[in-house]
């Protein structure tokens, strides 16, 4: 049975909060740091918005809490999930998600419905996956499911921003996660569904190339970096140049390209 459709009185902003933190020390810990675009970096509107991300990676939802906290302290976050997968991690339900039947009309009606509500209020968040299964960012064409399409018809003046998100290696052996969000549009019923997917395809695709050439370049100055992570060679390595350092002195840097 589906769980009740509230997810603004499941979520529990204590939870929330506490999970970021937790969300911050397994980023500091697995990657080696977080990072957003600097061009293209949001003005936020006074009213509700929608994330329209890319989806290539597990990671996805927790970078999109870890993004919510640092970037929107001040707004909470709601995003839909496939309820099957969302049983394994019901946690997730105390930050805002909500389940929704993939591939069936009753699942699309609640989908709307949900959003719809969660969209009527001025400093709710709206992110969603609308590629609806994991993608590797070099997959073209992207292509979108017609929900948010639909959505989009139903609540005119809400702000879309298009978002890219990727997990490359640079100089170090942990991954970067990095970010980059796309043209603000305004939603309205002036364009058919066809016509809103094609747009938020074109977006998405323009946003995912963009973060794809900025990573390709390496260039941490292109990017604010939103939290720093834990670079290191090797553990067994890595404590052997700390101890060094104490018996000789100086300042040891752990990891492989020097800390920017």
């Amino acid at each position: 049975m589906p769980r009740p459709a509230d997810p603004v009185g499941r979520r529990s902003p204590f939870l929330f909060g506490a999970f970021g933190w937790y969300l911050r020390w397994l980023f500091w810990r697995k990657f080696n740091a977080v990072r957003v675009a600097r061009a293209g970096l949001p003005v936020l509107p006074a009213g509700p918005i929608i994330i329209c991300s890319n989806h290539p990676s597990w990671w996805d939802p927790a970078f999109f809490i870890l993004l919510q906290q640092t970037l929107m302290p001040g707004r909470a976050g709601f995003g839909p999930m496939d309820a099957e997968a969302l049983e394994k991690y019901g946690l997730l339900e105390r930050m805002g998600v909500f389940g929704i039947e993939l591939g069936s009309s009753r699942g699309a009606a609640r989908f709307l419905d949900i959003s719809g509500r969660l969209l009527a209020v001025p400093n709710h968040v709206l992110w969603i996956t609308a590629q609806g299964e994991f993608a590797d960012v070099r997959q073209r064409p992207i292509r979108l499911r017609p929900g948010i399409a639909h959505l989009l018809r139903r609540v005119p003046g809400v702000t879309v921003l298009p978002l890219a998100v990727e997990y490359p290696f640079w100089n170090e052996g942990k991954p970067e996660a990095l970010a980059r969000f796309g043209a603000p549009i305004t939603a309205g019923r002036e364009r058919s569904v066809a016509e809103w997917t094609g747009l938020l395809e074109d977006e998405l695709t323009q946003t995912v190339d963009a973060l794809a050439a900025d990573s390709l370049r390496r260039d941490a100055r292109a990017f604010k970096r939103v939290m720093r992570g834990s670079a290191a060679v090797g553990p067994i390595y890595s404590l052997y140049r700390r101890v060094r350092s104490v018996l000789t002195g100086r300042v040891v840097d752990v990891s492989h390209g020097g800390r920017e």
